[in-house]
């Protein structure tokens, strides 16, 4: 079977398992259309042949990402076994770059913490969080025995009620569920710069998570910056060891108006450049959006998801992300001989302090994550550099 055929029919099957709609059916239509294209054009443009030399990617070893809701019981389980395992084996960060470190699962915290000051806002935000999700998923693999792929969160099929979906329903094979309710909250004030701030609504938990695989999981890092419901922050340097309940507050009111299905589709088909894409993507400053990157960190909320640095300490993390790459990478298979090597921005968040502009030469290194030092020009294709995986609806 050729590539073309092979991407398609992982699409076409995938659909078939898809859960019922949450969201505007149109613009859920358009979305799987629009993904459907982009499958079909991947399919046009990579195979044996185009794939480049430098490249270990065949279609025999093509891997294929799934969103959470289609995988089986077993394969869901099998991914957050995985994760705990990650959380029991040993930090390899030294605790003189971050003593709250105390686990493999840490590493990868306290890499984002350290570096979010040069990964949002910033010409490397989309290629440093796909480099920084497939090392997290090769840490899976090659350190807990974990067989499958990174799964994804698509926000706009639960939007109206992602607490009770597969994600997040607090079953033995959901990623856990809400933290418990906790009533009279304000809501989530964010502010950035002088710019007019942004305020969302609270959700229905706020405290510990009881259920599911991670209800005893421990966070040990962070707060850098931490918004409270009652306007206040809570902030340090996040590296500190400072261990914890993980903590949620899921507000649908939050995935529906920036995280729905017509955000995205929204998102694809009115940026047609990177640097409009991704700015929009993250939440124009001053247009009072978060973008669907926010709309999916905040319908999560609680401690660490509502604090920007710390982020990647709750699970569900990687999925979100495996959302936003899978997001990028239909945008770039719309117009791919104009949007593969596209990249806009510097090396700095919004460029402040100033700095050089991100180019394709740029090396991207996540420290004790892993993954070692690597130049943006490899991290720009999914079948290309040392990827080799496509995704399927």
């Amino acid at each position: 079977m050729g590539i073309r055929h092979l991407v398609c029919a992982l699409f076409i099957a995938a659909a078939a398992a898809t859960p019922a709609a949450a969201d505007d059916s149109q613009s859920l239509t358009t979305l799987d259309s629009l993904f459907d294209e982009a499958a079909s054009n991947q399919a046009d443009v990579i195979d044996d042949s185009t794939i480049s030399k430098r490249s270990t990617c065949t279609l025999k070893n093509l891997s294929v990402r799934r969103p959470w809701g289609s995988l089986s019981q077993k394969d869901r389980k099998a991914y957050t076994d995985a994760v705990l395992c990650l959380q029991s084996l040993p930090a390899k960060t030294p605790a003189s770059v971050a003593p709250g470190a105390k686990s493999r699962y840490d590493d990868f915290v306290a890499t984002h913490i350290n570096q979010t000051p040069f990964i949002h806002y910033s010409g490397t935000f989309l290629a440093w969080h796909r480099w920084f999700t497939h090392n997290y998923e090769q840490a899976l693999k090659n350190e807990c025995g974990y067989k499958g792929t990174q799964p994804y969160w698509n926000w706009a099929l639960y939007s109206k009620d992602p607490a009770s979906s597969p994600i997040f329903d607090g079953s033995a094979y959901s990623m856990s569920g809400n933290g418990q309710y906790i009533a009279n909250k304000g809501p989530i004030t964010l502010t950035l710069g002088d710019f007019a701030p942004v305020y969302l609504p609270a959700g229905t938990g706020g405290g510990c998570v009881t259920s599911g695989p991670f209800k005893d999981m421990k966070v040990n890092l962070g707060p850098v910056s931490l918004p409270q419901n009652d306007g206040s922050v809570l902030s340090g340097t996040g590296l500190e060891y400072n261990p914890r309940c993980l903590k949620r507050d899921i507000s649908a009111g939050v995935n529906q108006a920036y995280a729905n299905a017509t955000s995205i589709v929204n998102l694809l088909l009115q940026n047609n450049n990177v640097g409009d894409f991704q700015m929009v993507m993250q939440g124009v400053p001053g247009s009072g959006s978060i973008g669907v990157h926010g709309g999916g960190h905040y319908t999560i909320g609680g401690d660490p998801a509502d604090d920007v640095s710390v982020s990647p300490g709750d699970p569900v993390f990687y999925l979100h992300h495996g959302m936003i790459d899978l997001t990028w990478w239909t945008w770039q298979h719309l117009d791919y001989n104009n949007r593969l090597n596209a990249i806009s921005g510097t090396g700095t968040f919004l460029d402040s302090p100033p700095s050089a502009n991100t180019t394709l030469d740029t090396v991207i290194d996540l420290s004790y994550a892993g993954g070692g030092p690597i130049a943006m020009r490899e991290l720009m294709s999914t079948t290309d550099g040392p990827f080799c995986y496509t995704y399927a609806r």
